[in-house]
């Protein structure tokens, strides 16, 4: 073994440092190109519709004139509810999808990506 410990010596410790360098500036592109889609999703048939973006901020919420009954303002609002987490799932779903394509199935500690 080198004197440093490690096999190969400093040259291939440096070019290990210069890799990880690499990949995390790879990641912070991808996170912030996630960060800047957005996902769609609704309920009650589309009476709700929510518009989150990878950032997990709201963008928009539509809600259908038809399914506005101030006499059942539950409804309204689980449908709201919904909506909204759905999006939320989604953006998450689609977060992990594209980071584990990029991290190629690395089983990373903490649940990192």
């Amino acid at each position: 073994m080198a004197r440093g410990g490690f096999p190969g010596g400093m040259g291939n410790l440096n070019n290990i440092m210069k890799q990880a360098q690499k990949m995390q500036q790879e990641m912070m592109k991808l996170q912030k190109e996630l960060e800047e889609k957005t996902i769609e999703a609704s309920a009650g048939g589309g009476a709700v519709t929510a518009v989150v973006n990878g950032k997990k901020q709201i963008e928009s919420i539509n809600i259908k004139p038809e399914v506005v009954d101030p006499d059942d303002v539950e409804m309204l609002e689980d449908l709201v509810m919904a909506a909204v987490n759905e999006a939320m799932r989604q953006v998450d779903e689609m977060m992990a999808r594209e980071m584990s394509k990029f991290t190629g199935g690395m089983n990373l500690p903490g649940g990192l990506f």
